[in-house]
């Protein structure tokens, strides 16, 4: 999942670990910058459709512009 926008709020990176555990997905973020954050998320595709929502709505002190995501591996859904 690629995250771009207005991103330089230090509370989002923390916001988006709490949100994915709260979903029960596992992530792993890999670039962080202010304007682009990527990440790798795993479990139910409904879940994940759940976070991709839930950044998009996410903490007031960001703008997220769009959210691109790409599936990754041969079991995922």
């Amino acid at each position: 999942m690629t995250i771009l926008g207005d991103l330089d709020a230090a509370s989002f990176i923390p916001w988006i670990e709490r949100h994915a555990a709260k979903l029960g997905l596992s992530q792993a973020i890999s670039h962080t910058s202010a304007d682009r954050i990527e990440l790798e998320v795993t479990g139910p595709t409904e879940l994940i459709d759940m976070m991709e929502m839930g950044c998009c709505l996410g903490p007031i002190d960001v703008w997220v512009e769009t959210i691109l995501r790409t599936l990754v591996g041969s079991d995922a859904d």
